[in-house]
């Protein structure tokens, strides 16, 4: 079975840059088939998609975060990582990792979410 676990700090300042990294066991990041997502959920609203790693290495991006948000993977470790520059208060969120095959909208497997909260 094949799980995910998100690990970041839990506080950021304004301005400052925080990685959240997730580690999948129970199966490969390299998987034939598969995008690696990061998803957040704001307090009071819905989820927003903020990014995928293929399982080739190919990266996707929500436009709107794209400048802020790169993505990089430790196949050796197993990790996809999410890096999120200039942090504000409305980057305040539960910050999720998910996995989904290739050619689906449904994610098969999620991580149980890490808060992240940027106040001064």
């Amino acid at each position: 079975q094949v799980q995910l676990q998100e690990s970041g700090p839990g506080l950021a300042k304004p301005s400052q840059t925080l990685s959240l990294t997730c580690t999948v066991s129970g199966g490969s990041i390299t998987t034939d088939g598969y995008f690696w997502s990061w998803i957040r959920q704001p307090p009071g609203k819905g989820l927003e998609w903020m990014g995928a790693i293929r399982y080739s290495g190919s990266t996707y991006y929500n436009p709107s975060l794209e400048s802020r948000t790169p993505l990089s993977r430790d196949t050796s470790k197993n990790q996809f990582t999410l890096q999120l520059n200039s942090v504000t208060p409305e980057d305040t969120a539960v910050y999720y990792c998910a996995a989904r095959r290739v050619g689906s909208s449904e994610y098969e497997y999620w991580g149980q979410g890490t808060q992240v909260t940027v106040s001064s």
